[in-house]
Formats: C-alpha cells, sequence, structure tokens
C-alpha cells in the first residue's frame, strides 16, 4: 500500500478529522537521457562557479535573491525553515463554497484524502455527506514540503478529494498576456445553428477511460522501429486554418461526417443482435412445432382409445 505523502487534521470549528493525503494521478512520459550526438557519452549536469569554474558541492550552496543596485540578499536553509510553517499538521478551513462557483483554471493537482484511523471513520463520512448533499466544497489552507497551499475539499464518491489551487495572484490576466481576444461573435444565423447542430451531433457521456495518450504511444512505437531497424512512419500535417468564407460549408459537411460516424457503431451492434434475434426466433418456431406435435399425438392417442373402447 502506498505510504501518505502528508498526514494531519481537517479542522472547521471545533470538529477535528484525522487524515492522510495521497497522490490521485500520476503522469506516464517516456524517460529519456541526454548524450552527445554521433556518441553513447551521456550529459551530465554539474554545480559550477560561474567565476572560477569549479564544481561546488551540494552542501557548500545557499539561496540568494537580487534586491536591487547589484546588492544580494543570501538565505541559509535553516533561515528559511525557520519562517516556512512546515512544521503545521492542520488544513484549516476557512470557508464553504457552492462548488460550482470555482474556476477550473484555480485547479493544480488532485489528491485523495483517507480516514487517519479507524476510529475517525464516522466523523469522516459526516462531513463527505452533509458536503456532498449541499454542493459544497471547503476552501483551506495546508502546508507541505516547506511550502503553503490552498486547497478545495470535495466529495467524490466514498472518498473526500483535496486539490492544491493556485493563489489568485498565481493566475495570470489573459488581457495582459494575449495578443488578441475575440469579442463576441459576429457569426450568421446559418453559422450559429450549424455550429449547434455539429456540437450536438458530437455530443455524448464523459467516459475518460475511451482517451489515452496516444502521443506516448506513437513515442513507444518509434523507439521499437528503431530498435528492429524498421522504416519511421511519418505523421500526418496538422490541417489548415478553415477560411472564413467556407465556414457554412465546413461546418455542414462536419455536421454530415459525425453522423455517419455516431450511425457506424449503432450499425455493428445491429448486426451483432440479429442473430440473437433468429435464434430466439427459431426457438420459438420450435417449441411452437413440439407443443403442435405433442397436442396432435395426444388428439391422435384418444380417438384410438374411443375407438377401441366402442
Amino acid at each position: 500500500m502506498a505510504r501518505p505523502i502528508w498526514t494531519g487534521s481537517i479542522t472547521f470549528g471545533l470538529v477535528s478529522v484525522p487524515v492522510g493525503l495521497y497522490s490521485a494521478t500520476h503522469e506516464h512520459e517516456v524517460s529519456f537521457h541526454q548524450f552527445e550526438k554521433g556518441t553513447a557519452d551521456r550529459i551530465r549536469y554539474k554545480r559550477v562557479n560561474e567565476r572560477t569554474g569549479d564544481e561546488v558541492e551540494f552542501d557548500d550552496i545557499v539561496k540568494g535573491t537580487d534586491v536591487g543596485g547589484g546588492k544580494l540578499v543570501m538565505l541559509e536553509p535553516d533561515e528559511l525553515d525557520s519562517v516556512a510553517p512546515g512544521r503545521s499538521r492542520s488544513l484549516e478551513i476557512h470557508q464553504f463554497v457552492d462548488l460550482d462557483e470555482i474556476d477550473p483554471i484555480y485547479y493544480q493537482k488532485t489528491y485523495y484524502l483517507a480516514p487517519g484511523s479507524d476510529e475517525t471513520m464516522k466523523t469522516y463520512a459526516l462531513l463527505r455527506d452533509a458536503m456532498s448533499d449541499a454542493n459544497r466544497a471547503a476552501i483551506g489552507t495546508l502546508v507541505m514540503r516547506s511550502k503553503e497551499y490552498l486547497a478545495a475539499i470535495r466529495p467524490d464518491g466514498d472518498l473526500l478529494v483535496l486539490q492544491t489551487m493556485y493563489f489568485a495572484d498565481e493566475v495570470r490576466d489573459p488581457k495582459a498576456e494575449l495578443d488578441r481576444i475575440p469579442g463576441k461573435a459576429k457569426a450568421k444565423p446559418a453559422e450559429l445553428s450549424m455550429a449547434a447542430q455539429l456540437i450536438d451531433s458530437m455530443s455524448g457521456p464523459w467516459k475518460p477511460a475511451e482517451y489515452r495518450d496516444t502521443y506516448t504511444d506513437r513515442v513507444n512505437e518509434l523507439i521499437e522501429a528503431k530498435k528492429k531497424g524498421k522504416e519511421v512512419t511519418v505523421a500526418a500535417e496538422a490541417p489548415e486554418p478553415t477560411n472564413v468564407t467556407d465556414l457554412l460549408e465546413v461546418l455542414r459537411r462536419s455536421v454530415e461526417a459525425a453522423k455517419k460516424s455516431a450511425k457506424a457503431p449503432a450499425k455493428k451492434a445491429a448486426k451483432k443482435a440479429a442473430p440473437k434475434k433468429k435464434t430466439a426466433t427459431a426457438k420459438k418456431t420450435t417449441a411452437a412445432k413440439k407443443t403442435t406435435t405433442a397436442k396432435k399425438t395426444t388428439t391422435a392417442k384418444k380417438t384410438t382409445a374411443r375407438k377401441r373402447a366402442s
């Protein structure tokens, strides 16, 4: 079993719920090393003094910041630890908010919250169920790995899930970052209607298992192909931007293609189901024949018996 990466207590009012924090996700990237081109020589990184060129041991390195005017302020690790709230084991809830009010842009990483012990399961479940019934998320702060995090706790099935969040000043203003931001669309009614049809034809239930990292798959295939000396298949180029003058026609063709794509699985399902219907019909026919034959046999026997009796 995995070990918790943080242990502490959720506190709200006078209630305290011991919990353990577990990572809910992991990434599956291909691991690469760096080599000098044309050789099998690994490239290594070293901590080097830029003035002397000498390598510096990790224990001899301190952090510093430029405060302007050519002045530097140096900070020792123990000085940083002395002001960090790293000894805190409390996840203090400041407020409960409507879950739908949180903009997803603030979410950072997801963790599972597990009850700290068997004795605290009831209190944990009570908090989970009360939040679920009210569709509320708890907003709080915790300190983990010498850093303070803003966090949202929300119910998810049988568990409480914690998502670390960016602070407001860490989210960039798009108006300050982007060269152009589109205003209200000036689309024609026909274009807007066709776009709505396309969205509707491509809509369906959210099934995360249907999606996978195809790029990583292709990278692994590329590695395997080069390992066996096979020819590498080049991926297709990205499509050209849609011409505004052809927008309505492109939307119309997209709707038709989406509808055909949706019909294909339905036809396959119908073909698979067809033999079963025939079998069921055949069974009914056979059963009916047997019943008819049995009735005829019984009637014939009764008739013979009557003749003998007379």
